[in-house]
This record gives C-alpha cells, structure tokens and sequence, in this order.
C-alpha cells in the first residue's frame, strides 16, 4: 500500500509540475499602463481583395430608377416531394483577379483595394449619369464572404465568417473558444495573402498591450490564425504507441510487484 500511495504521489506532482504554466506567460495585454493609446485610435475599414463575393444593391425613390442596375437571380427551393417554389436573389459579383467586376449597365469597374465607401461612391457618382437630377441614389456594398481561419491550440478551431467585415485578434480567439492551457500567446502567427498573391507569416505577441497599435491588430479576410503548442504539449505528442505500451507494461510489473509484496510480507 504505500509502495501505491508512493508512486501515486509521484504522479500527482509530476503531472502538477508540466500542467502549470507561469502567470507571466497567461495574462493578455499585461502593461496597459505604458503604451500610447492615440495611436490606436484609427477605425478599421476592410479593403476589397480578389476572389471577394460581393452585394452590391442601388436604392432610389423611384424603384424602375434602380431597376437596370439590380439583377437577381432565381433560386429554387424543395418544400417536398410533391410541391416546388423559387425566389428571386440578389445577383452577386465575384471579384477576379485583377480586382475587377462586371456590373450591369456600368459594364467593367475596378474595385480591387478599394473600401466600401470609396466603392460605393465610385458606383455612385457613375449610376448618376443614367438618372435624373431628382434621384439620390443609395449604394449600399457588402462582402458576402469575409472569413477568418483559427486553428492550433484553441478550443473550437474553424472558419469563421465576420459578418460587420471588422474583426480583431482577440474577437477571432474568442469565436475560437480561447487557447487552451497548451498555447504559446506570444508568439501567435498570422499567414496573411495580399491583393497581388504575397504571402507572409507575423508573429503576434498577446501578452504586450503594444498590439492593439500593431497593423494586424485587425484581421482582413481570409487571415489564418495558428496558436503553436508549448513545450509540454509538444512532448506528450511524441508519445506513440511504444511509449504508451511501454507505461502500461511497467503499471503491471509494478502492480504485480505490489501484489507479490503484500503476499510475501
């Protein structure tokens, strides 16, 4: 008995000792107090990049105004077996490679890098030449396919879609679940893609307050988070299918000894 009670204690400590991590190393944003603040004072505006989906929809007071420039198209729908129905969408553009768009009645319009406002307006100022001076017409623009990936050691990895097109590090960790007890959160990386093909891997530190001022503070779409394992998790993964029946054959001798002990005693 205490041979088990011996080497359940040892077991105990050893699994305290690697379980726990310092509470340096856990805390987000930990010096606050010292960072400028001004500088972070800049609201975030996604910029339009190829192979983004968009909706783009023209509003006027007269409806047959805006008609032209408002294509749908039809969607069919099984309500069972027997009965069908469709309903008619809005037509939505997929941004090409050279960031450009074929719009109804406006024909080729370059949108690539382009914000929303400044979309908007662009589409605006060329939708006026075909309306009346009477007629304001509302552009209203919208990425149908702004999506963030966060994969390692969180606790629900996936592909998340932003809806307001405005998402942060910590909002896409928090969609994620949090990282588990197992992640790195100061060296987080980021895989971004630019408008031309670039790809680039940064280095997120979470545990400085400074990265609220960092450029990738905001996520644009289709970023890639990865949380790397610390050490501790890195080990345990090397154990393989020896190592596990290595333990279980040594749990044996060891109870069998017990066993033997308590007998003989």
């Amino acid at each position: 008995m205490k041979t088990n009670s011996l080497l359940a204690c040892i077991a105990l400590s050893v699994l305290l000792l690697t379980g726990c991590k310092a509470p340096k190393n856990v805390a987000y944003i930990q010096n606050s107090d010292s960072i400028d603040y001004a500088r972070s004072a800049v609201l975030y505006d996604a910029r339009i990049m190829p192979k983004d989906i968009l909706t783009i929809t023209v509003n006027t007071v007269n409806p047959e105004a805006a008609a032209p420039f408002n294509q749908t198209v039809p969607t069919t729908f099984n309500m069972n077996t027997q009965s069908t129905y469709s309903q008619a969408v809005m037509q939505t553009y997929l941004v090409d490679n050279d960031g450009i768009i074929e719009f109804p009645v406006l024909g080729t319009l370059k949108v690539g890098g382009l914000t929303k406002a400044e979309c908007e307006k662009m589409i605006h100022d060329k939708v006026m030449r075909y309306m009346n001076e009477a007629e304001n017409p509302i552009i209203t623009v919208r990425m149908s396919n702004y999506k963030i990936s966060v994969l390692g050691e969180v606790n629900r990895p996936g592909m998340f879609t932003v809806g307001n097109e405005k998402i942060n590090i910590f909002e896409a960790l928090a969609q994620a679940g949090d990282l588990t007890i197992y992640g790195v959160r100061d060296r987080v990386k980021l895989i971004r893609e630019d408008a031309k093909g670039h790809k680039e891997v940064h280095t997120l530190n979470l545990n400085d307050a400074e990265i609220i001022n960092s450029p990738y503070y905001y996520l644009q779409q289709n970023d890639v988070v990865y949380v790397e394992p610390n050490k501790v998790k890195a080990q345990n993964s090397t154990v393989g299918q020896t190592t596990t029946l290595w333990f279980s054959a040594t749990s044996i001798l060891v109870s069998l000894t017990s066993l033997l002990y308590n007998i003989l005693k």
